[in-house]
């Protein structure tokens, strides 16, 4: 006898008529929530042996919710767990207050039935705990299961920062850019040996911390390599290619204009858009379903926007389409966006449309193709 038994006794004493509930439904629960009441899955085989002698699918109030089988008989519906495991079980789920014992004068578990064969009174385990605190288990499973969610979220997203952030370290070391890439790789050693424990929540939110320091750092330093050197301001103002119209185009419907592929228009040489924070190279390996149509030439910036601006109209988008990318993201980042598509045509219904979405967020500083790159390269 301990003070928290009486205390449970006390409260389900005190507890006015309850709902009835699926007793079934009600054990998935506790079986969700089981460490929140201290109960192991070894337990709850035992509970779940208690519960098929209810012949009753719900627990309900007014019904008889003591069960007294014998020990052999509950050894058997728990898969011939031996007796004394049994009452080690047994003793944990008193003690977790999720049951009673209703004990006879002499100990032993057995039932009394009038002349009508009713039962007038039974000693045995109450299973009566169970519907006084069906609330309250219900409760922690849901919260349970919300906590489960976010540590899932939590961890995919350390995963991908740790491999975005992997696969810059490696480009940076491998291309000698300038930067401590050795400094970094060490701190991603010891996120990399948590992945394979437990993580409680504070744990996995300074490691992802962690992950997004290191990634944001790594972008950082690679930031200043991204531009390509064998181009010149005067290249990137502006640049055209073949003046005569593709010849698919008429393919693709009329909506598509006979003009010129022209690459970039003119843009407001005070107000230049940036070039893209990403490595060149780190796009061809993203997007190597641009490479052929490249004619063997993917050496830097101005071939990956010439190569697009030629393959834009096979995928079924406008030169007007085309052109506000550019006006909007700058060539380069329109260049990468389409390509990225590309890589992905055959799950885009309207490349074109698609298009001139992301262009639309662009314009309110709501799009970069960056994740993109990094979802092709994962």
């Amino acid at each position: 006898m301990t003070h928290a038994l009486l205390a449970a006794r006390h409260q389900g004493a005190g507890t006015p008529s309850l709902p009835s509930i699926d007793k079934w439904a009600l054990f998935n629960d506790l079986r969700v929530a089981r460490a929140r009441y201290g109960v192991t899955d070894r337990d709850l085989s035992v509970l779940y042996a208690l519960l098929t002698f209810l012949p009753a699918k719900t627990l309900a109030d007014d019904a008889a919710l003591v069960v007294f089988p014998s020990n052999a008989s509950l050894s058997d519906r728990a898969h011939g767990m031996a007796e004394s495991t049994l009452r080690r079980h047994l003793a944990n789920l008193v003690a977790a207050g999720l049951i009673w014992r209703q004990d006879s004068p002499n100990g032993k578990r057995y039932a009394r039935r009038d002349r009508s064969g009713a039962l007038t009174q039974a000693y045995g385990f109450d299973l009566r705990p169970l519907l006084v605190r069906a609330e309250a288990i219900t409760s922690a499973a849901a919260e349970v299961t919300a906590l489960a969610s976010v540590m899932a979220a939590a961890r995919e997203a350390l995963v991908l920062h740790m491999r975005d952030a992997a696969k810059l370290v490696a480009h940076g070391r491998d291309s000698a850019l300038p930067g401590d890439w050795a400094a970094l790789d060490a701190r991603l050693t010891p996120l990399r040996a948590g992945l394979r424990r437990k993580l409680d929540r504070d744990t996995l939110a300074k490691m992802l911390a962690e992950a997004v320091d290191i990634l944001a750092l790594a972008c950082l330093w690679i930031s200043p390599a991204t531009a390509d050197p064998s181009a010149t301001d005067a290249q990137y103002e502006r640049h055209h290619t073949d003046s005569k119209p593709d010849s698919l185009e008429s393919e693709l419907g009329d909506d598509i204009k006979k003009t010129p592929a022209i690459s970039q228009p003119a843009q407001d040489t005070a107000n230049p858009r940036p070039m893209p924070h990403l490595p060149f190279d780190l796009i061809v390996k993203a997007c190597p379903d641009l490479l052929p149509y490249t004619m063997g030439r993917l050496s830097g910036w101005r071939d990956l926007v010439a190569a697009v601006a030629k393959v834009r109209a096979m995928m079924g988008i406008t030169a007007s389409a085309w052109e506000e990318a550019m006006r909007v993201m700058g060539a380069e980042t329109a260049a990468i966006t389409v390509a990225a598509m590309l890589q992905r045509f055959d799950r885009i219904a309207n490349p074109g449309g698609y298009l001139r979405a992301l262009s639309a967020k662009a314009a309110v500083g709501g799009f970069s193709p960056g994740p993109m790159v990094m979802a092709l390269l994962r």
